[in-house]
């Protein structure tokens, strides 16, 4: 029980990450995801509807905010991998629209979880000129702090998150393993569907 809490609490604090766009475009990346973090975290804490578990309210909130501050484009070709190039403009756009309701609802599940958990975050090292990087951070609370890190791209709409490491696991190479195998037995039609079936299960938990 205490493992599963410490992933939905990690969960939280990555939609929370996702949830606001940047404030400026010149806003450093550790500055970006400390203000998002603390807005969102304090924002949900304040909200019963939210810890009471409304998924509707809460997949609307995300969902709405999620894109500014996302390049959810990058984190779906990276997470498909090399079939990303297979697959048709149309194939591209349901994968890309699938994979964030699959996230989308994946985080809403954890929101409900947000009690005292804190966030502290370590020194960021990079360059002035450097266009990637990772804001490492660590979520405490009761238990073991959890690890829980962020990759981030500078583009010319402010920097974006494209990948999020959970205890040591990063997301997009942890669904290339999950997505490779699909594709493989089924073809990347055969993954759309699969994530479509998985939504629509998600929903039915949810209701």
């Amino acid at each position: 029980m205490m493992k599963r809490r410490s992933w939905l609490s990690a969960l939280v604090i990555t939609a929370a990450a996702m949830s606001l766009p940047a404030m400026a475009q010149d806003e450093a990346p550790d500055a970006l995801v400390k203000r998002i973090s603390s807005d969102v975290l304090a924002s949900v804490k304040a909200d019963p509807a939210i810890q009471a578990g409304d998924v509707n309210r809460i997949v609307a909130l995300v969902d709405a905010k999620i894109l500014p501050s996302v390049n959810f484009n990058r984190m779906t070709s990276a997470a498909v991998g090399r079939f990303w190039r297979q697959a048709t403009p149309e194939q591209q756009k349901q994968l890309q629209d699938e994979f964030k309701i699959l996230l989308v609802r994946t985080y809403s599940g954890a929101l409900g979880e947000v009690k005292d958990q804190t966030v502290t975050f370590k020194p960021m090292r990079s360059k002035p000129e450097d266009t990637e990087v990772i804001v490492r951070s660590e979520v405490r609370g009761k238990g073991d702090p959890i690890q829980l890190d962020y990759r981030l791209e500078k583009t010319a709409g402010g920097w974006k998150i494209y990948d999020i490491n959970v205890l040591g696991v990063w997301l997009v190479e942890t669904y290339r393993t999950q997505f490779a195998q699909e594709i493989s037995a089924k073809g990347i039609d055969g993954l759309i569907a699969s994530l479509v079936q998985r939504n629509k299960s998600n929903v039915a938990k949810t209701s």
